[in-house]
């Protein structure tokens, strides 16, 4: 039956209109879905493992474990770990036969092994052959490796022959020995004395006060049993630095070479200079420990990072800034020839920043993610051109791995949380894996997102996106979430991000606005560099002519109803436009925004990060902390502001937001502080993630109700 043009669009947009048990996505939602992560393939690229986080709400607190999957298009996800404990890092052993992985025992994190592949019982012509299991007729039992240690694993690795590994553990460099490190803090709980005394920086890190331990590197063997052999060596011997490094680094830090006979792993040497520098450099140590690390990177005062051999053990590939000081330069895929010791940058003109590399089966490609337009996809770069090309894009990859021409990569995007892909490590076609969450999202219906560009500042091009609400209808306008990214190298792109998600905004019946202003990343180094030095210049042009933008584009945008909303250099943008833009403002919320930068440059404690974004120290360049200061704009403050703390932030203190909240507080300012005691500079705890998307969601209702 042929249908008249408008009875088409008629019966259209009928279809579109959501069902009446349909909903949009609430942050009960967000914080009780599955979390998908860390694919890691079979040496024979037939099976995946992969970690999956699930909450206990109850409990506040996310519970990781470990799963299994066949390639072969017919098998199910198998749980490999029981579900009570917390199991992470799942890493096959070179044979196939194993995954190691740490998790908790008596409340110390040990290595464990879960084996899937016995060898098949009986005799015939395949006896002698190691096989994976289809299915477990039975439960696999997992067997603690490392049993005894008396302090945590905080990353491993394996050496090509599965006989060593590499243990990142945190000690007392001046403890002769782990058990050591453990009686100092024993006798620390124990003690009524609270003082500490410092004399260097760091005294606390991110989240953390110093202790006086650090990560170290030590090599273990594991014996004929399946057990660590109770010695230890220390392969950072000598090295004042964290391997890896802190807060966040991992086994990517370190390597073996594929002989097994050498240890690299990435430091930064401490001294008194670390709170100020960048200059991580690449080590190599004999695997036997009979001679100290020797540095390989010396000639580079800023960041090399992530060794990783080839396969004939000639050359090692690394990541290396140029400009010390500054933790967003880019990332260059590099080339040292280890005989000679001379590099090479292998893609010098590819003005993107790499991270997470690995080589393909043949040492012709490397493989790397970076931003890019929006998008974090998954890129090849020819080895001997320099030439990137796509191998997986649109939305984020968050992890991936590759054996032979097999690839598996995790992806989240705007409207969907994370699932497990199979593709080939040549691009093209790509089928899903994973199916997590299909129950906890049957019903919910995600706001529809568009990416738009614009002339900015300077009429060069910037991007940005709208978020359309769960229940958008034609014809009809929305009250606005305008929000700022931090960084403020950083971006919001095609993502399913768990503390600043779009779809929770939409879910609630706004429309969501975001701009990519300059000194976003993924649109060129020069693009990110060009912040630097102007906080509140550039970035807030563009956030202006975006919004302004965005209201000319889409109608469904009521101008009249908008708030806007940061975190960490979105937070200080929000205390930027509070006294610089407020006019269409009906309220802001500032979380662990800088209020003072001239008292952030003394208090903050990665110090390289102020003084290159303000070209000095605040005692030596006063002028710059304050050209952008937000302390000295309160006298025009009058939009009401919620303002969000983290007790145990350390990047950006808390007296920031007790500042902001005074300075609100004593203007007669409408306003509201949420204090976090527990929580850093992110909200991670499940239930008070549902305390503060409540009481922002509040907030925003209050201000922008008709």
């Amino acid at each position: 039956m042929k249908l008249s043009a408008s009875l088409s669009f008629a019966l259209l947009a009928a279809l579109a209109l959501p069902a009446a048990a349909d909903r949009g996505l609430s942050v009960n939602d967000l914080v009780n879905l599955e979390r998908v992560s860390d694919p890691q393939l079979s040496p024979d690229g037939r099976y995946v493992a992969y970690q999956v986080r699930e909450t206990d709400f109850a409990a506040n607190k996310g519970v990781n474990g470990l799963w299994l999957l066949k390639l072969d298009g017919k098998s199910s996800p198998q749980r490999l770990t029981d579900a009570a404990a917390s199991s992470a890092g799942p890493r096959w052993a070179p044979d196939g036969r194993s995954i190691y992985y740490t998790a908790a025992q008596d409340g110390v994190a040990q290595l464990w092994r879960v084996d899937v592949a016995p060898a098949l019982a009986g005799g015939g012509k395949d006896a002698d052959k190691s096989v994976m299991r289809d299915a477990f007729e039975a439960k696999p039992q997992p067997a603690v490796v490392s049993s005894g240690l008396p302090i945590d694993i905080g990353a491993f690795k394996l050496s090509p022959d599965g006989r060593k590994v590499l243990l990142a553990l945190d000690v007392f460099t001046d403890c002769p020995d782990i058990n050591c490190t453990k009686q100092r803090l024993d006798a620390t709980a124990a003690s009524k004395v609270s003082g500490q005394l410092y004399d260097k920086l760091f005294v606390r890190h991110w989240d953390t006060w110093a202790d006086g331990r650090r990560s170290q590197l030590f090599l273990g063997e594991i014996g004929a049993d399946g057990a660590l052999q109770p010695r230890l060596k220390l392969m950072s011997r000598g090295i004042d630095g964290d391997v890896p490094s802190k807060p966040f680094g991992d086994d990517s830090e370190f390597a073996f070479s594929p002989d097994g006979k050498t240890v690299y792993f990435g430091a930064r040497i401490a001294g008194k200079s670390e709170p100020w520098s960048t200059n991580f450099d690449l080590y190599a140590v004999p695997a036997d420990a009979s001679s100290a690390p020797r540095n390989l990177t010396a000639a580079n005062p800023a960041w090399d990072a992530n060794p990783l051999p080839s396969a004939d053990g000639k050359t090692l590939y690394y990541l290396a800034m140029k400009r010390p000081g500054f933790e967003a330069d880019r990332f260059g895929l590099m080339a040292l020839d280890l005989a000679s010791g001379n590099s090479r940058e292998i893609n010098p003109g590819w003005d993107r920043s790499a991270g997470s590399i690995k080589l393909s089966a043949d040492g012709k490609t490397m493989f790397a993610v970076a931003d890019d337009n929006g998008q974090h996809p998954l890129f090849g770069i020819d080895l001997a051109s320099g030439k990137a090309r796509l191998i997986a894009g649109d939305g984020h990859i968050n992890g991936y791995d590759v054996a032979g021409t097999t690839l598996v990569f995790g992806r989240d995007t705007l409207q969907s949380p994370s699932q497990l892909f199979l593709g080939s490590s040549k691009g093209g076609k790509t089928r899903q894996l994973t199916g997590n969450n299909a129950d906890k999202l049957k019903g919910i219906v995600f706001g529809e997102p568009e990416f738009f560009d614009f002339p900015g500042w300077n009429n060069e091009r910037v991007q940005g996106y709208v978020v359309k609400p769960w229940n958008y209808e034609q014809g009809k306008k929305y009250p606005v979430a305008f929000l700022i990214h931090g960084g403020p190298q950083g971006a919001y792109g095609n993502d399913f991000h768990y503390r600043w998600n779009p779809q929770t905004y939409a879910g609630l019946g706004f429309a969501v606005v975001t701009v990519n202003f300059h000194g976003s990343t993924g649109y060129g180094q020069a693009f990110t560099d060009s912040i630097s030095g102007d906080w509140g210049g550039k970035p807030l042009e563009d956030l202006q002519k975006g919004w302004a933008a965005a209201l000319a584009k889409y109608s469904f945008l009521d101008g009249e109803r908008a708030c806007a909303l940061g975190a960490s250099y979105g937070g200080y943008m929000i205390n930027w436009i509070a006294g610089n833009w407020q006019q269409p403002w009906k309220c802001l919320v500032n979380h662990d925004g800088v209020f003072d930068t001239r008292m952030m440059g003394y208090s903050t404690e990665e110090l390289w990060f102020s003084e290159w974004e303000n070209g000095g120290t605040p005692y030596d360049k006063p002028e710059n902390y304050e050209k952008f200061n937000p302390v000295n704009h309160v006298a025009k403050w009058k939009v009401p502001m919620l303002v969000i703390q983290g007790g145990i932030d350390f990047r950006i203190p808390l007296e920031q937001s007790l500042g902001a909240f005074t300075a609100l507080q004593r203007r007669g300012i409408d306003s509201q502080l949420l204090h976090f005691p527990n929580e850093n500079h992110w909200v991670l705890k499940p239930q008070n993630s549902v305390k503060w998307h409540e009481t922002v969601n509040a907030w925003l209702q209050r201000w922008t109700a008709k």
